[in-house]
């Protein structure tokens, strides 16, 4: 490429044209990043791959009842059924791909409940602080110490017939505590900031100054946040399924652990059976923590030059 025009009159063969260095803006400098990051890449591309297959997966199939009792009894994977069949016939694989819709799903409810109530105490106890700060933080203490597995255990015992959407409004009214907490503590060190001061004094309201000039600021903390509550989600409903307290109808991954171990697919030799839905919950949870730590690090300046 030719060299740009100089000045007028000048000889632009003579003076060196000075390359000025584009200043790059924020979002392109963490996409920068971010697509160099292989810990970042490989977490949400195996999460990807596995949200397509349930996605994509349940309408390809030939029946959309993955209980259907079609298939031969404890038949290993072939090539018609590719993770085998259980001890009564049902598609294996059939299971798996609405297991993992099913994961999937609660795991967004769990996560965005516990992420919006986490927001609204956080914010508005680190913000306003006084006699409200003290109320909130009295309030996610003492939610805090309740063992949220116990209250979800005796929740879904009482109730008669429970659905994955129930399930995961469950999980994220108990799992938003700590990250409450931790909000709080980001509010308090922003409250102050210059920014906010000036909004203050422009007369914006409470809401406003929250919503457009704290919470942008946090927004990388609040979608890494997000991730950690979605696979809490995950291992909560998968606990809450295993041990038979998960949906009353449908499949999810948790549920054919239950099955397995209930009709002893271990001691059968019947891998087939519990290899899937074990593998499928530990990649879900095992790639958001590894794309959360590839996070962390494209967001985190220091741990870049690292």
């Amino acid at each position: 490429m030719s060299a740009p025009p100089g000045p007028a009159g000048s000889d632009s063969a003579a003076v060196a044209t000075p390359v000025e260095k584009k200043a790059v803006g924020p979002a392109r400098e963490t996409l920068h990043y971010a697509v160099r990051n292989p810990k970042l890449l490989i977490g949400f591309t195996v999460v990807a791959l596995l949200l397509a297959l349930g996605l994509f997966g349940p309408p390809l199939l030939d029946t959309t009842d993955p209980n259907a009792y079609g298939g031969p009894q404890a038949a290993p994977p072939d090539s018609t059924y590719w993770m085998g069949t259980t001890t009564f016939g049902q598609d294996v694989y059939a299971q798996f791909v609405h297991g993992l819709r099913a994961t999937f799903l609660v795991g967004a409810v769990g996560g965005a409940i516990a992420a919006v109530v986490a927001m609204l105490v956080g914010f508005f106890a680190g913000y306003r602080g006084g006699v409200l700060d003290e109320l909130l933080t009295m309030v996610t203490n003492v939610v805090l110490v309740i063992p949220a597995l116990a209250v979800l255990l005796i929740i879904n015992a009482y109730l008669g017939v429970r659905s994955v959407p129930v399930q995961g409004v469950f999980i994220g009214l108990t799992s938003w505590p700590w990250a409450a907490r931790a909000i709080r503590a980001q509010t308090f060190t922003l409250r102050t900031r210059e920014f906010v001061d000036l909004a203050r004094l422009s007369g914006s309201g409470t809401w406003r100054i929250v919503f457009r000039e704290i919470a942008p600021n946090m927004s990388s903390y609040l979608f890494m946040m997000f991730i950690l509550l979605f696979g809490g989600s995950v291992l909560i409903a998968s606990s809450l399924d295993f041990i038979g307290l998960g949906p009353t109808g449908g499949v999810s991954l948790g549920l054919m652990l239950q099955s397995a171990q209930q009709w002893s697919a271990l001691q059968l030799g019947m891998w087939w059976w519990f290899v899937p839905p074990g593998a499928g919950i530990t990649a879900i949870v095992g790639a958001l923590y590894v794309a959360n730590v590839g996070l962390d690090e494209v967001f985190n300046p220091k741990l870049r030059e690292s």
